[in-house]
């Protein structure tokens, strides 16, 4: 069967990628600029096609806590929103991990703090990565670049949830959510019947089976003991998911003097910057961290002992910086240059900032 090309919103390639992967559910509220995810999947009807249920929460926090409880049924469950609307999610985010469940939460970031803008930022990195919800626990979370990337890590998103029983989440800016650029869908996977999921997921709850005790999902414990052996274990998860899952690009890096670390439009932008400084004569590589966690630490340090100087770029007051500076073990010359309150960069002013930042 020939591919399918189609040309689309970084939005609507998430709703019809979860379509084709076989998606139980959807919970989600409007929220800009990640709106056209719950829109596409209301035009598109997936319920008259493979039964997939999409539901319009009265809010953010019943969309969270409905992917808390379908996820609890071993359903493969996804819900999206933008920068706040993720802030409204974070308690019912924090159940999910301490439940140790699968789910997919998508965030196309806005500016902010506070309402801010509905313009581009990636300042929910934080938020994302070291865990916006109370308590020790970690999201996996994939960076997309491109509408393309926006399909394909829809399943690459499920699958490491349900391989390591934690949430993962999709975090891109407003650009990749809102930019339109041609991408191949995947092909339909059939969603999994209830004996299918019983195999898969033999923790889940679905009911008390004759000659079978019923499982309990939960969070709670209050018997200090038994939470500190969870929170042990939660964290040899972890390490096991940093050992097994890091990813990242490198963009002409083999004989580059200076190294961009970016992701998301950032990357792109800074793959233009590229071109431009070569031109003139200035040797710069990009290193774009796919997975923001787990970080690809050890990729950075490497890379940087052949480096005089690295420029992170981000759509924000430099959040990323501080975990490429974790990564270093030498004093090379690391600064930051972005951009906030929706202001996107052009490539000229990442050539300047390497002029002026790492080259004086």
């Amino acid at each position: 069967m020939a591919e399918e090309v189609v040309l689309m919103k970084g939005n609507e390639a998430i709703a019809r990628a979860a379509i084709r992967c076989g998606a139980d559910g959807y919970f989600g509220y409007p929220i800009t600029p990640q709106s056209e995810v719950l829109e596409t999947l209301a035009e598109e009807k997936p319920w008259e096609t493979t039964g997939m249920v999409v539901l319009q929460a009265e809010s953010e926090v019943a969309a969270i806590n409905m992917v808390y409880g379908a996820a609890a049924t071993g359903k493969m469950v996804f819900t999206s929103s933008s920068s706040p609307g993720v802030s409204l999610k974070q308690e019912g985010i924090s159940y999910i991990a301490g439940a140790e469940l699968p789910c997919l939460i998508v965030n196309i970031m806005r500016g902010g703090p506070g309402l801010g803008t509905i313009q581009p930022s990636q300042s929910d990195y934080f938020q994302s990565t070291k865990g916006g919800g109370h308590g020790d626990y970690r999201l996996i979370v994939l960076a997309p670049s491109s509408v393309q990337e926006m399909a394909d890590f829809v399943s690459l998103a499920f699958d490491l949830a349900f391989k390591y029983r934690n949430p993962a989440m999709i975090l891109a800016d407003g650009v990749i959510g809102q930019m339109m650029e041609k991408a191949v869908l995947p092909p339909f996977r059939p969603r999994r019947t209830e004996e299918e999921i019983i195999a898969q997921c033999p923790w889940a709850a679905n009911g008390k089976k004759k000659g079978r005790k019923p499982n309990i999902i939960t969070s709670l414990e209050l018997d200090p003991v038994i939470m500190e052996q969870r929170n042990i274990h939660l964290q040899a998860k972890y390490r096991e998911i940093e050992k097994n899952e890091v990813r990242c690009e490198e963009i002409q890096c083999e004989d580059a003097e200076y190294l961009i670390v970016a992701f998301g439009s950032c990357a792109r932008i800074g793959m233009k910057a590229i071109e431009i400084a070569r031109e003139q004569g200035i040797k710069v590589g990009l290193l774009r961290p796919i997975t923001l966690w787990p970080f690809p630490y050890h990729k950075i340090e490497h890379l940087s002992h052949h480096m005089k100087g690295i420029l992170v770029l981000e759509l924000n007051a430099g959040q990323m910086i501080e975990d490429v500076r974790l990564a270093l073990q030498s004093n090379i010359k690391t600064v930051h240059s972005g951009r906030m309150g929706g202001i996107v960069p052009d490539p000229d002013e990442v050539v300047d900032a390497i002029k002026e930042k790492l080259m004086k």
